[in-house]
């Protein structure tokens, strides 16, 4: 279909591997096998976008690259508030309720890949979103239910990054909390427009793999910081030893309060189709690879910070545990940098999802913008351009020319929405 090609990913049980299978730009000359696997009526209507419309990645990472972009999607700003996590539901609970939350994560990121892309009945309807896949139980309700909670998760997540940095960063820079308001605002616009846009304004989740990697490495030292400078010593010998600690906090009855944090910071299911999408040569075994790396090294670094974060400042931990650390000392501006630094390039892995969603409802997923800015010119613009290889006498395109006798032209089509970073043009003779 023009320049825009259905792919059909079929999987090999013996070497596990996706087989990209063009389809038939024709439906006439299609074999009845192939319309009985494409068969709209073997599944249930949905605002889901098809195959034919969906843009689908044109860049890939490996297996390294997108373990990156998820670790970096779960280890966001959620990683500051482990220690106050372990204080609502006590050491011992805390961890444990972290081990927990971390398996379950990686079982259902796993769960959803699998049964959209190497299911018996799936694999061969290119199931490439979350919403799609929960059209084929739920139908349209469903479908929606998942883009408006995608939605919510990463706007709200969007949100909470920018307001770190507005905490974090113009504090550094001199200017402190509740004072020069004019000055931290434009902090924060231009640092975010220098960073943030621009690397929101990549095509494919594949482009960020780097920062993601340098958003990796900060956290690390982060982490590592925190542990090295938090008092824990001094806390664990003023409360009679770790022994006492444990006896004393070990279980809390607010541990569902730490539950809900915990669950919260490790939540990464919104963007796990657009990170498995980029893998390339995407098999089960690869993308088990790839969730247990991520999930086993974001639990071992919020296990890490947790721990000491908490053991450190004990029934005074607070919220963000950097506001624990001295206001004007150099340790704690070093680890604002590292966590503002973090939140600039952690924004665009919300801003794809949010993205994603916006161009589904808009766009009906096409993010090339065929058919421009409206919800009804995709399907337009497509007729257009079946019309070149299989016109119909009532709807053939045709444009005047100076000779009322002739039927002779082109039709031009460019497309660019607001949603969208590319145009196309499509010229279709008629």
């Amino acid at each position: 279909m023009g320049d825009y090609q259905i792919m059909n990913f079929q999987y090999n049980e013996d070497n596990e591997t996706n087989v990209n299978v063009p389809a038939p730009n024709d439906d006439d000359n299609a074999s009845p096998d192939y319309r009985k696997s494409t068969s709209c009526s073997s599944s249930p209507p949905t605002a889901a976008a098809s195959p034919a419309t969906l843009s689908l990645p044109r860049k890939k990472s490996s297996i390294l690259g997108a373990s990156s972009n998820l670790v970096n999607s779960i280890v966001g700003a959620g990683i500051i508030g482990i220690p106050y996590a372990l204080r609502m539901s006590g050491l011992i609970s805390g961890v444990a309720l972290l081990v927990l939350v971390s398996v379950l994560t990686d079982k259902s990121l796993r769960l959803l890949i699998e049964q959209a892309s190497f299911h018996p009945r799936l694999k061969n309807r290119n199931v490439h979103t979350f919403e799609e896949l929960a059209s084929y139980p739920f139908g349209k309700v469903g479908s929606g239910f998942v883009l408006f909670n995608m939605f919510i998760m990463a706007y709200g997540a969007m949100v909470a990054y920018l307001l770190i940095i507005k905490d974090t960063l113009p504090t550094v820079m001199g200017y402190e909390h509740g004072t020069h308001m004019l000055e931290r605002n434009i902090i924060v616009i231009v640092t975010s427009f220098a960073v943030m846009v621009p690397l929101s304004m990549q095509r494919d989740m594949a482009s960020l793999s780097c920062t993601s990697a340098l958003s990796v490495l900060a956290d690390i030292v982060l982490v590592v910081f925190i542990a090295s400078f938090a008092p824990v010593k001094e806390s664990v010998a003023e409360q009679g030893g770790f022994l006492q600690v444990l006896r004393k906090d070990g279980i809390q009855s607010t541990l569902f309060i730490g539950l809900g944090i915990l669950s919260t910071a490790m939540a990464c299911q919104h963007s796990a189709f657009i990170v498995a999408n980029s893998l390339e040569n995407k098999t089960r075994r690869r993308w088990r690879i790839v969730t247990n790396q991520s999930i086993g090294i974001s639990a071992m670094l919020c296990a890490v910070l947790g721990i000491s974060g908490y053991l450190g400042f004990l029934e005074n931990t607070q919220g963000d545990v950097l506001n624990n650390f001295p206001l004007d000392s150099m340790q704690a501006d070093a680890a604002r940098i590292l966590l503002a630094f973090t939140m600039y390039v952690t924004y665009p892995m919300e801003s794809f999802v949010a993205r994603h969603v916006l161009i589904m409802l808009v766009h009906n997923g096409d993010m090339d913008a065929r058919g421009g800015f409206t919800f009804d010119n995709e399907t337009q613009l497509e007729e257009i351009e079946l019309a070149e290889t299989r016109p119909r006498p009532d709807e053939e395109a045709t444009v005047n020319t100076t000779n009322a006798n002739q039927t002779l032209g082109s039709v031009t089509v460019e497309g660019g929405g607001i949603l969208c970073m590319n145009r196309r043009q499509s010229t279709i003779k008629t």
